[in-house]
């Protein structure tokens, strides 16, 4: 006689990350019932029997996080299995890592943008799934372009410069910064207009090129 096999629901949880007021920030909800009633989670949602995890994870950053057709980059992060991480029942959790341009706020009333430095504390093992993103997205931003996702279409090499700068937490020189990412073959493409909306001097503005992969990498362990 064969043993039953185990049903072990599965959902999608997203940590969608943007820099909004200087600041990185993460899309979560104030959780209003037990378990963990009164503390921070992300967004996320069992997956449809007739869908796969990037349609689920689409859906739910559409209809749970309340942000339909955003310029949200989705990609997938890590899996979460242990026994334990939920105290009603087995869950397994696909995490999605979602990048994204200073959003508006979320058409759904419990969801809010919360300084990632505020969120200590969070149901389930979300803070844990949260800190992984945010390290993904830190090394992302070394060896692939996916820094501009953080920028709105048209930025300056200033503007790119502030999302490293907050996305790593330490200052960056500026000359260096810039003589890398304009050196970084297929990073940036100038649009032939300018800026003054930082004061001082017109600023080149520019859109983010076709490569995916920094040649050469913006290394962190180096100095400026």
């Amino acid at each position: 006689m064969t043993s039953p096999v185990p049903r072990v629901p599965v959902s999608v949880d997203l940590v969608v990350l943007t820099v909004r007021g200087q600041e990185l920030s993460a899309l979560v909800w104030l959780r209003d019932k037990p378990p963990y009633e009164g503390r921070w989670a992300l967004s996320g949602g069992f997956i449809q029997l007739d869908e796969d995890l990037p349609a689920a994870a689409a859906r739910v950053l559409a209809e749970r996080a309340g942000l339909p057709g955003a310029p949200v980059h989705l990609e997938q992060l890590q899996t979460y299995g242990y026994p334990d991480r939920d105290p009603r029942q087995r869950v397994l959790s696909v995490a999605y890592l979602g990048l994204a341009p200073d959003l508006p706020a979320s058409r759904e009333a419990h969801m809010s943008w919360q300084p990632v430095k505020d969120l200590a504390t969070m149901a389930f093992d979300h803070r844990r799934i949260m800190v992984d993103g945010i390290e993904r997205a830190r090394a992302k931003l070394e060896y692939s372009s996916l820094g501009a996702a953080f920028c709105p279409p048209e930025f300056t090499v200033a503007d790119l410069r502030r999302v490293y700068e907050i996305v790593w937490g330490r200052p960056l020189d500026p000359r260096n910064f810039h003589r890398k990412v304009t050196n970084a073959e297929g990073f940036l493409i100038p649009t032939g207009r300018t800026t003054t909306r930082d004061g001082g001097r017109p600023a080149k503005l520019y859109r983010r090129g076709p490569a995916e992969l920094l040649h050469p990498p913006m290394l962190r362990s180096l100095k400026d």
